[in-house]
């Protein structure tokens, strides 16, 4: 199942705050997606619902504003990196710190020189370093009404915090950091904007200190979240977690791509609705993603942007050879509404619907498993089929399920049977992974039937062309238009 995420945040919507006369429950986080099945309870979940309601109102804070009621292009009010105008309360300014404070246990940790096929093991004393510190770093940086929010039982509200506090910067097991770990940062943002944390009393203001102070901030090389994780990338070459390869997105990060589009999007008013297409006056062209040039002048201003010269920083080669999908949406031309509506659609489809990613997101009481009543139930998908289920594993020594992707099982049941299948004509194989049942669904036609793939490459290249398991069944008449991209977000 594939639920369909809020199409806009309106004005006072907001993530809901804890109330702090009252005694809360706190709860010690826990893993509770196993298999596909879970992910499709998860996506009608409280916790679904509580992280992109606060997606959305992060998103909407880095809109373009109208200034003063007046809705020409000519008093607009832009929110940049490093822009004068971004207010950090003292919980950002608290949270900077605490940033700084990882970024600055990088240099105690020494690189190992040993022999190694993937990322460097350093990054475990790192991380084992930061994990001691963890419950000092947090009662010195985060406020104090936050971690004295009053509890029923023993689990305190540093508990939940520290849970996915830790699981914001990579796995020391796996030495790899992808858009799971950038999940769980943002719902221990949310944890701290739950425990009344963040200052509300200026509509958007504090969500921009979180977004252009917090998430990103390029002017300085600490203080921010994205600072950390591309140095820990870089310094520990830490492997990209869950990646579709190149026909991902981004082999680390998805958040630049939403609020960088949001920042170059039309202006709006503080009760208006979210524009679905067009850019501020003077927005630059989608297109610049291309030119590396263009690229280093304005990675400075926008996290869209940035997260692309990071890319030119650790990859060689044409754009579109290592990274076609972010090639592909260059080519919409209906504006950086269209583009941020879009990158909202893939956020839920390739990240909060996909099991590898979301399956070590923890649960506890701030971001809860229960389900929320109010969610609409969506009939499964042919992305949902091709999650791993749980299936009875036969054997005398284990009597619990384990998992198992759905295609492999069906190959080792016709191994099992050794029965041929009578379709077969001479010539072909029965091994079992000649299987005439369904194949299973790539990461590529998923990106594909999203929208997010056309057929913007240079023909000089023999790398060139479209992804080959893209299909031609993912196109349709509508979707064939005058500007370059097929995206049906972008018609």
């Amino acid at each position: 199942m594939e639920s369909k995420p809020p199409e806009d945040a309106k004005s006072g919507s907001s993530l809901p705050r804890l109330t702090s006369s009252k005694s809360h429950t706190f709860i010690s986080p826990v893993k509770q997606i196993h298999d596909g099945q879970d992910v499709s309870k998860f996506l009608t979940s409280k916790a679904y619902s509580d992280i992109m309601n606060f997606l959305l109102q992060l998103n909407r804070s880095v809109f373009a504003r109208h200034i003063h009621g007046d809705n020409t292009e000519r008093a607009v009010q832009i929110w940049e990196l490093g822009s004068p105008d971004v207010v950090f309360s003292s919980t950002i300014i608290g949270l900077r710190s605490l940033l700084n404070a990882l970024y600055k246990i990088i240099d105690e940790i020494p690189l190992d020189t040993g022999p190694r096929r993937f990322g460097n093991v350093s990054f475990r004393d790192w991380s084992r370093t930061v994990e001691e510190r963890s419950s000092d770093l947090l009662r010195d940086h985060l406020p104090k009404e936050v971690l004295s929010f009053q509890h029923s039982t023993s689990v305190a509200p540093i508990d939940e915090l520290r849970s996915y506090f830790l699981g914001s910067f990579g796995s020391a097991q796996r030495l790899d950091y992808g858009t799971g770990h950038e999940l769980s940062f943002l719902a221990f943002l949310g944890c701290i904007w739950k425990l009344g944390g963040f200052d509300t009393s200026v509509d958007g203001s504090e969500e921009r200190g979180i977004v252009l102070g917090v998430i990103d901030l390029f002017v300085i090389p600490w203080g921010k979240y994205m600072s950390v994780i591309r140095r820990l990338i870089k310094q520990y070459t830490l492997e990209p977690a869950g990646s579709h390869g190149v026909w991902g997105l981004d082999d680390h990060s998805f958040l630049p791509y939403i609020f960088g589009s949001a920042q170059y999007a039309p202006a709006i008013n503080s009760s208006g609705s979210i524009p679905a297409e067009g850019s501020y006056l003077g927005a630059p062209d989608p297109a610049i993603v291309a030119k590396s040039t263009s690229v280093e002048k304005e990675r400075s201003k926008n996290m869209y942007i940035g997260a692309i010269g990071f890319i030119y920083d650790v990859k060689t080669g044409p754009f579109w050879e290592h990274s076609p999908t972010l090639y592909d949406i260059s080519g919409v031309r209906a504006g950086w509404a269209k583009i941020n509506k879009g990158m909202l659609k893939m956020y839920n489809a390739e990240v909060l619907s996909k099991f590898p990613v979301v399956q070590h997101f923890p649960f506890g009481s701030l971001f809860s498993w229960h389900q929320d009543f109010k969610a609409v139930s969506v009939p499964p998908s042919i992305h949902s089929s091709s999650q791993p289920q749980k299936v009875p594993f036969s054997s005398t020594s284990a009597n619990s399920p384990t998992l198992m992707d759905p295609v492999m099982h069906s190959a080792l049941s016709s191994h099992a049977s050794l029965n041929p299948d009578p379709g077969l004509v001479a010539g072909e194989t029965a091994a079992p992974w000649a299987s005439k049942g369904p194949p299973p669904v790539s990461s590529a036609s998923t990106i594909a039937s999203s929208g997010l793939i056309s057929a913007r490459y240079p023909k000089s290249s023999a790398k060139s062309g479209p992804n080959p398991n893209f299909s031609k069944s993912h196109e349709s008449e509508e979707s064939i238009m005058a500007a370059p991209t097929k995206a049906p977000w972008a018609r």
